[in-house]
């Protein structure tokens, strides 16, 4: 289901989770996050659970999300993007079946970031370290030892607000609990690998503590907002707001 605002500019077309929890400013379901106009659309059934998972989605789940796709495409967006990192695993397929640019996970800017930093390793932040396994680092590109992962799974308010079934999603998200949790794990991948380089927040509902998470590690920190924004992917295709 497509968000019923229209514009007749040039847009970003969100494909977005079907989840009922807060999307506050800087998370990438919400499209005042963007510099430029953005519109969401909900891919029915395709919920947390379904997607964050060690693998690929379902052929159903695949499928919709091509249709839903191809609808924004129909409708005038000028390229796609997604709410949720581990849609890497469908990136090519989905990339294949229209004809705009399509930049699904903040997984995609690993290549470009690793080359900003050769000489040591990048701290990937998830929402799931259990479920971030062979399927989406293989797509991705990513060797298992140039990366330290971690994840959110164990945080109360992250979990609760996000890895449940929608019926049972929180609505208002704790973000100082989450803030906090997330700086802690940052911090704690540091102390045990001193050559940590940078952060990559996997998941799209991290970028409202990407400025937190740096100034806490004195890090780079990026995130899928900063892939969407990438002149590489925006220039000439989106006008700004």
């Amino acid at each position: 289901m497509t968000d019923p605002t229209h514009t007749t500019a040039p847009f970003l077309g969100i494909l977005m989770l079907d989840t009922r929890f807060e999307r506050p400013l800087g998370d990438a379901g919400n499209p005042a996050s963007y510099p430029f106009p953005a519109r969401l659309a909900v891919v029915k059934g395709a919920g947390s659970l379904e997607i964050v998972r060690d693998g690929k989605p379902s052929d159903a789940h695949i499928e919709a999300f091509i249709q839903t796709a191809r609808q924004l495409e129909a409708e005038g967006a000028a390229a796609l993007t997604s709410t949720c990192g581990f849609l890497i695993t469908i990136q090519d397929e989905l990339a294949r079946a229209v004809a705009i640019p399509v930049l699904l996970s903040a997984l995609c800017s690993y290549a470009r970031i690793k080359r900003h930093h050769p000489s040591g390793r990048i701290g990937i932040l998830t929402a799931s370290k259990t479920a971030l396994g062979d399927t989406a680092l293989l797509a991705a590109g990513i060797n298992n030892d140039d990366v330290v992962i971690e994840g959110l799974e164990q945080c109360q308010a992250f979990a609760n607000a996000i890895l449940r079934p929608k019926s049972q999603q929180t609505g208002p998200i704790d973000r100082p609990a989450i803030e906090q949790e997330l700086i802690a794990k940052a911090r704690g991948m540091m102390a045990k690998h001193h050559d940590l380089q940078a952060f990559l927040l996997e998941c799209g509902n991290l970028p409202p503590y990407q400025q937190a998470l740096h100034q806490a590690t004195g890090l780079p920190v990026y995130s899928l907002l900063d892939a969407v924004t990438c002149p590489s992917f925006a220039a000439g295709l989106l006008r700004p707001k």
